[in-house]
């Protein structure tokens, strides 16, 4: 344990913590409102609002760390947003105890995915440049998102973007922490911070009995399994290996299935593989050096542990920055991931035409048989990758014959 202490301290940076706080930040204001979409469906009270956050939180928390810690990789955990999209179509159809159980089944059956061990053979099939355009894909609606916030509040958004610029010039390490506080800065000084009422109070997490149906099962429980796989452990994956983590998907979807079964009856939905927001956690930004970035995981699950902890005054202080701002606080701060994942797909002309299919078809955001653009960008891409690669031709071996004579001679 003094070892381990020791390590932290010599490892900690700053860069790395301001990575893992922009993560949760970004968590708590953008899919935390699919959250709040699914309890208003539901009709729960804010005390079991407050119980489902603190139980995403939590279980995202002690998985990342614990992955974080033991892999010193900046292993992002999250929990599923397109799951939670699921609920806010399927509420009050289904009842909240038959959504637990779902919540069980879908945990369960991930986890003996992944002990299993064939998630990472999938991975294996994937080529490096079609997994590259869909992360690219994926990522590109927040690189977007940072110039249409310019059409609400241009002043803050300029200011960013320039403050952005001279900082990547002079302190480049430091240069989002230079970002955040100038936005944060800008708001204050325009008036532009939400007006909200902050009680800072302790979550208390609330238990759920859960009810297996048959209407739970087909409509939710399997959906949600195919949704947390193809959209957050299949891109999670893929940006851990272009960002040069070697760690296998066995031992990440194993501890996350059981942090997503002791949460899931307090409302907890399943806990997966960030995507996204490990995106900041794993470039330059967070720490030039690439071994020190892992820090960023621990900050990032030590946040969220905040955030379970006070689950409803921390949403409120989350909720006092305005949605431009954090707009352009994730367009920045993706802005290398965008150009690395974007020049990993485009390196190889002869798999160029594949890539870029691949790269339309998830930042399309098409949802066709309920799956999302990510499935199906990686499931065309690839069909096309087969399609439109030629096999390399073999290296001529000299004829022993000609050789031979041409010795002679």
């Amino acid at each position: 344990m003094t070892t381990l202490l020791k390590t932290l301290k010599d490892d900690w940076s700053l860069s790395a913590t301001v990575a893992g706080f922009l993560a949760v930040l970004i968590s708590y204001s953008g899919p935390l409102i699919i959250f709040f979409q699914a309890a208003q469906k539901a009709n729960v009270a804010p005390n079991m609002m407050i119980s489902w956050i603190w139980g995403i939180s939590i279980g995202a928390a002690v998985a990342g760390i614990f992955l974080s810690i033991k892999y010193k990789t900046p292993v992002i955990t999250a929990w599923s947003a397109p799951g939670t999209a699921l609920l806010v179509t399927l509420f009050p159809n289904i009842s909240l105890n038959e959504a637990v159980a779902a919540y069980i089944t879908a945990a369960l059956v991930i986890l003996l995915i992944g002990l299993s061990g064939y998630f990472d053979k999938l991975l294996k099939w994937i080529p490096q440049s079609i997994a590259a355009a869909m992360m690219a894909g994926i990522l590109f609606q927040f690189g977007l998102g940072l110039f249409t916030a310019t059409d609400s509040m241009p002043l803050i958004v300029f200011g960013m973007v320039l403050v952005f610029l001279i900082s990547k010039r002079v302190s480049p390490r430091y240069s989002m922490v230079w970002v955040l506080l100038s936005g944060v800065l800008l708001s204050v000084l325009l008036g532009k911070m939400n007006p909200v009422t902050v009680d800072f109070s302790l979550a208390i997490p609330q238990w759920i009995s859960p009810e297996w149906s048959i209407n739970g099962m087909l409509n939710f429980a399997i959906p949600l399994i195919l949704v947390s796989l193809t959209g957050q452990f299949l891109p999670g994956m893929a940006i851990m290996k272009l960002s040069g983590y070697d760690t296998p998907a066995k031992p990440i979807i194993t501890a996350t299935s059981i942090a997503s079964l002791a949460v899931a009856c307090v409302g907890g939905i399943t806990i997966v593989l960030a995507s996204i927001t490990a995106a900041l956690c794993m470039g330059k930004d967070a720490h030039e050096l690439k071994d020190k970035r892992y820090i960023a995981g621990i900050a990032n699950g030590l946040f969220y542990i905040l955030g379970g902890l006070f689950a409803g005054s921390i949403v409120m202080l989350f909720s006092l920055l305005p949605k431009e701002l954090v707009a352009a606080l994730a367009g920045l701060a993706l802005l290398g991931a965008i150009g690395t994942n974007v020049s990993v797909a485009m390196k190889d002309e002869s798999e160029r035409d594949a890539a870029l299919i691949t790269f339309l078809a998830t930042a399309s955001g098409m949802h066709f048989l309920g799956l999302s653009s990510v499935f199906w960008g990686i499931c065309i891409g690839i069909i096309a990758h087969l399609l439109l690669s030629k096999p390399k031709p073999e290296p001529a071996v000299p004829n022993s014959i000609s050789l031979s004579q041409t010795e002679s001679k």
